[in-house]
C-alpha cells in the first residue's frame, strides 16, 4: 500500500505544486481501526501542510464492536505509521473528541478547541478530506478552513477492517493495516477484551438474522428511567449482550400493550426491585433517536425523569436482565463515559443539564 502511496504521489506531483498549502491541515476520523488508506491520505496531507492535527473521535467511549479502541490506542497507531513512514514526530499532532450525539455544537466547539490550542491563533488552517458519503457531513461544519480535498480514493472502510476481526479472518483485517499498525491489532486478538467483543458481533448477527425476512427493517421501541436522588443515579449493570458489563439506565423493550410509563416503571422494578411512586418524582421525558445509537439496530428510546428529592438512597438490587444495581453519583457518572453502554452517558448528561 505504501507503493500505492508512492505512485499517486508522482502522478499528483503537478496537482501539488499547483495547490496551496496551508499551515496547519486538519484530518477527522474515528480509525477504528485506522486502515492503510487513513494513513495514506495522511502522508498525502503532509505534503501540503506543515503540520498535520489528526482529531480523534469517539474517545472516551466504551468498548463496542462499533469502538473496539481507546482513543489511546488509535493514536498509538497512527503514531507508529507515520513514524514508520519517515515523518518526524514535529510533524503531527492529535486532539481527542467525544461522541455529542445529541448536541452537535457542543461537538463542533470541542474539536475547534482542541484544534485551537495547538494552532494558537492562526488562521491558516486547511481541513482534509474526501466526501464519501453522509458519514462526511463534517466537512462542511467548518467554513473558515479552507478545504483542501485528497486525491486519494478507495473503497476500503474500518468497518469492513472491525468485522474481519470479528469474524476470526484477521489475516484479512491486518492486510488492510499499515504494517507498523500490525503488532497492535495481533496484541489486541489474544485478550480477554477482544474475546468479550467477538461474543457481542456474534449476538447481533443472531439477532439480525431473527429479523431477516421481515418485510421492513424493524424499529424497535425502548424505554429508560433516569432516577436522581441526592445527588445521585441509579444504574445497572449489563447482564447480557450487547454491552454486557457496561453501566445502563434501568430500561427495556417495550411490551405490545404497555404505555410507554408503565413499560418504564415495570423495567424499572424488574431490573432494580424498586418500586416508585412516580407522580410526584416525573420531571419530564426525551425521545433519543439518534439513527445509529444501538448495534442492534434501529432503536428509539424515551427516557423518563424522575427526582426523588433529597434523603436516604433507596435499597435496590440487580434483577432480570440487570447483573447489579447501585446509586451511583452524578459527578463519576458524569466524569466517565467509558463505562456506559451506548448513549445512555448521554442521555444522563441530557437530564443534569435540564435541570
Amino acid at each position: 500500500m505504501l507503493l500505492i502511496y508512492f505512485i499517486n504521489k508522482i502522478i499528483n506531483m503537478k496537482y501539488m505544486s499547483n495547490s496551496k498549502s496551508a499551515t496547519f491541515g486538519v484530518f477527522i476520523g474515528r480509525f477504528q481501526p485506522p486502515h492503510q488508506t487513513h494513513i495514506d491520505v495522511m502522508l498525502e496531507g503532509l505534503e501540503r501542510v506543515q503540520k498535520l492535527i489528526v482529531v480523534i473521535g469517539s474517545a472516551r467511549a466504551a468498548r463496542s464492536i462499533k469502538n473496539p479502541f481507546t482513543a489511546e490506542e488509535r493514536q498509538a497507531m497512527i503514531s507508529s505509521a507515520l513514524e514508520s513512514a519517515g515523518i518526524p514526530r514535529n510533524r503531527y499532532a492529535f486532539v481527542t473528541v467525544r461522541d455529542y450525539f445529541y448536541n452537535e455544537a457542543m461537538w463542533l466547539a470541542s474539536v475547534q478547541q482542541g484544534v485551537n490550542a495547538i494552532t494558537k491563533g492562526s488562521s491558516d488552517i486547511a481541513l482534509l478530506g474526501h466526501v464519501k458519503d453522509g458519514s462526511s457531513y463534517y466537512l462542511k461544519s467548518f467554513p473558515n478552513w479552507e478545504f483542501l480535498p485528497t486525491q486519494i480514493t478507495s473503497s476500503l472502510n474500518a468497518t469492513e477492517v472491525r468485522n474481519a476481526l470479528w469474524e476470526g479472518r484477521s489475516a484479512d483485517a491486518l492486510e488492510h493495516v499499515a504494517p507498523a499498525v500490525r503488532p497492535s491489532l495481533e496484541a489486541f486478538i489474544i485478550t480477554s477484551d477482544f474475546a468479550d467483543l467477538c461474543l457481542e458481533y456474534q449476538y447481533v448477527q443472531d439477532n439480525k438474522k431473527q429479523w431477516a425476512a421481515a418485510p421492513y427493517p424493524p424499529v424497535f421501541v425502548t424505554t429508560d428511567a433516569v432516577v436522581m436522588k441526592s445527588g445521585f443515579v441509579l444504574v445497572v449493570k449489563r447482564g447480557g449482550q450487547p454491552g454486557k458489563g457496561k453501566l445502563a439506565m434501568p430500561g427495556g423493550f417495550l411490551n405490545p400493550k404497555e404505555t410507554l410509563l408503565e413499560g418504564c416503571l415495570r423495567e424499572l422494578s424488574e431490573e432494580t426491585g424498586f418500586r416508585l411512586e412516580w407522580r410526584s418524582a416525573l420531571r419530564g421525558s426525551q425521545v433519543f433517536d439518534y439513527p445509529e445509537r444501538s448495534v442492534r439496530g434501529r432503536t428509539v428510546t424515551h427516557a423518563f425523569h424522575f427526582d426523588l428529592g433529597l434523603g436516604h438512597l433507596p435499597e435496590v438490587r440487580g434483577g432480570d436482565d440487570a447483573e447489579a444495581a447501585h446509586w451511583m453519583p452524578l459527578s463519576d457518572a458524569l466524569g466517565k463515559p467509558e463505562l456506559f453502554f451506548e448513549d445512555h452517558h448521554a442521555i444522563i448528561e441530557h437530564f443534569v443539564l435540564r435541570q
